[in-house]
C-alpha cells in the first residue's frame, strides 16, 4: 500500500516536472519556430533550461534534499546525477520525437508531448526520487 507522503511526493514532482515542461517546450517551440533551430537541437536547448528549473523546484521543495545533502560531495553530487539523468532524459525525447516525426509523421509538436509523459513517468520521476534525491539512512 502506497503511502500518504510518497503519493504526496508523487504530486509534487509532477507539478516541478510540469514547470520545467512548460519552460522546455516553450523554448523548444520559440527556438523551432522564431530562430528556425532544427527541432531535435531546440530539444537539447529547451531540456537544458526547463531542467535547471525542475531541479531547483525539486531540490528545495519536492524532494526538499538540502536539509539533507549527504556529506560526500553534497549539491554537486546531487547535480551531477541529475545532470545524468538529463542527459538520458533529453536522448530519449529528442530520438523518441524524431522517430515519430519521422516514421508516423506526427507534428513534431504533438510527438514531443507523446514522448514527454513517457519519459516523464517512467524514466525522470523514478531516477530523481530513488536515485537523484535519494534520502540516506
Amino acid at each position: 500500500m502506497l503511502k500518504k507522503s510518497s503519493i504526496y511526493t508523487f504530486i509534487k514532482a509532477q507539478f516541478s516536472a510540469f514547470l520545467g515542461g512548460i519552460v522546455d517546450y516553450s523554448v523548444m517551440v520559440i527556438c523551432t519556430e522564431l530562430l528556425y533551430i532544427h527541432y531535435t537541437i531546440s530539444i537539447i536547448v529547451g531540456g537544458m533550461i526547463g531542467a535547471l528549473i525542475n531541479f531547483m523546484v525539486n531540490l528545495n521543495w519536492t524532494f526538499k534534499a538540502t536539509a539533507r545533502v549527504d556529506q560526500r560531495g553534497g549539491i554537486l553530487i546531487q547535480l551531477a546525477k541529475f545532470a545524468s539523468m538529463v542527459g538520458g532524459s533529453v536522448l530519449l525525447k529528442s530520438s523518441g520525437t524524431y522517430l515519430l516525426t519521422e516514421t508516423v509523421q506526427m507534428d513534431y509538436r504533438i510527438g514531443r508531448i507523446v514522448v514527454d509523459l513517457l519519459v516523464s513517468l517512467g524514466f525522470n520521476y523514478t531516477l530523481q526520487r530513488y536515485w537523484v534525491f535519494k534520502r540516506n539512512p
